[in-house]
């Protein structure tokens, strides 16, 4: 089953700073909506985001991914809230993990949330038992420490599925935890999981959260400058007309935006944008757009998380260079799927319905295997059975090539795939080239440190 994004009971719209949607919500609402997450019994994962942490998304197209596709994103830092207000649309404070987990694990104890402890150092368990009596505290575990794609992720996932719980709570420290989250939130199948930092102590009276340093938030008052700069505009009406959408005969629906997609028209149409998202694929027509500000690029990421959740198609259409160039300077035009035109984008969603994941070709001694797509934590498994199926044409001596061309983003589940059959292979005296990666993949091949040994020189 998919989760589903809860109610947001602020109705207020995100807005987006560089490129990653923040969530109107106060601690108050935040606490409300963990009781939604919780009630649905559906996997969620919940982030809170400071000024270091932005800073290392920009450089991080997984980390960036990670944070645009989260169920509910929190301003951590005070500066995270001044600059929401810059660029116009305030967000109502900051809400902080060690503010945060204290009333969560109170409203835990009342409501009979049960809550499993994941990383951080030893002691912390009792003192959270000693603060929080009636606590139903149905599990604890510190993992050795390793790598993330070295971690035991079978063990873990079996405790966490034998204690049931309803709040996860991982301490590993960022951005390794947000890694090890997206990757097994949803088969821990956990209602609420919220990255911690490096420890619990903290949220036991010991200790306080990591802030960035001068270098890291000059770099962030001169991101969200140009930003400012950028989509800076004035200040209009709510619109009095109503959503222009359109059914055609293939089952799509057609948004058309209006001339302004800013914080008033985010506002009024999001709610009825996203019901139609709910209804099935979108071409989402900008055409007629010549304006958009920070919210409006926050209802954008909010339509198109939604439409991936839900495994529907979500295309930007026909957007003007000033919308374009938006979405270049926030590094978000990777995340979406632009097509000149309605029809190009139709012809692109009847062929994409018809694309393998994989496809191969033997050619003498070398077997060529193209993956196309994402290969991430939703479709590693599918990827990997397939290719696993090609490769038992392979004799030792051989090359294989997999060929990453066609490849729009790969995750640490991805990683940890190309990773297995690398070291497989070898052991069965196979030699394995990954061949053509794009950007993005070795984007996050580079984070990972891996790039070096599993490209081979690769350029």
């Amino acid at each position: 089953m998919q989760a589903t994004i809860p109610s947001d009971q602020s109705g207020r719209a995100p807005i987006a700073i560089l490129g990653v949607p923040f969530d109107g919500v106060s601690l108050a609402e935040t606490l409300a909506l963990a009781g939604e997450m919780i009630a649905s019994a559906q996997p969620h994962y919940v982030t809170t985001v400071g000024v270091d942490f932005l800073v290392q998304s920009l450089e991080d197209v997984e980390l960036r991914r990670i944070l645009f596709d989260a169920h509910l994103v929190l301003a951590e830092e005070k500066a995270v809230v001044r600059a929401s207000k810059m660029l116009g649309n305030p967000l109502p404070e900051n809400v902080t993990v060690p503010n945060l987990i204290p009333q969560l694990l109170t409203l835990a104890e009342q409501k009979q949330w049960r809550v499993f402890l994941l990383g951080g150092g030893e002691g912390a368990a009792e003192k959270i038992r000693a603060r929080h009596p009636q606590l139903q505290l149905v599990g604890v575990h510190i993992p050795p420490e390793k790598p993330l794609l070295e971690m035991d992720n079978s063990d873990i996932l079996h405790r966490l599925r034998q204690a049931k719980p309803d709040i996860l709570l991982v301490a590993f420290g960022s951005p390794k935890q947000e890694k090890w989250i997206n990757m097994n939130y949803r088969e821990a199948g956990v209602p609420f999981v919220l990255g911690t930092g490096s420890t619990f102590d903290f949220l036991t009276g010991v200790g306080t959260p990591r802030r960035g340093g001068a270098k890291i938030l000059w770099k962030f008052v001169t991101a969200v400058a140009r930003q400012r700069l950028r989509l800076r505009g004035t200040k209009s009406a709510p619109p009095t007309t109503k959503a222009e959408i359109t059914p055609d005969p293939l089952g799509n629906f057609i948004i058309r935006a209006p001339e302004r997609l800013g914080a008033a028209e985010a506002q009024v149409f999001l709610p009825e944008w996203l019901r139609t998202v709910e209804g099935g694929p979108v071409l989402f027509d900008l055409s007629d757009t010549k304006f958009t500000d920070s919210t409006g690029i926050g209802a954008l990421i909010r339509l198109r998380k939604r439409a991936r959740e839900l495994g529907q198609h979500f295309f930007l259409v026909a957007a003007r260079p000033p919308v374009e160039a938006v979405l270049r300077m926030m590094k978000l035009d990777e995340f979406f799927n632009m097509q000149m035109s309605v029809a190009g984008a139709r012809i692109l969603m009847e062929s994409l319905a018809h694309v393998p994941v994989v496809t191969s070709g033997m050619q003498a001694s070398e077997l060529q295997i193209r993956w196309s797509g994402e290969v991430t934590a939703l479709n590693a498994v599918e990827l990997g059975v397939h290719t696993e199926s090609e490769l038992s044409q392979t004799e030792p001596g051989m090359t294989v090539v997999i060929d990453l061309a066609r490849v729009t983003f790969v995750d640490s589940t991805g990683i940890g795939l190309m990773l297995r059959f690398k070291k497989n292979l070898q052991r069965r005296n196979i030699n394995l080239k990954f061949a053509n990666p794009t950007a993005s993949v070795r984007n996050v091949l580079k984070h990972t440190r891996l790039d070096e040994y599993l490209l081979d020189g690769t350029k």
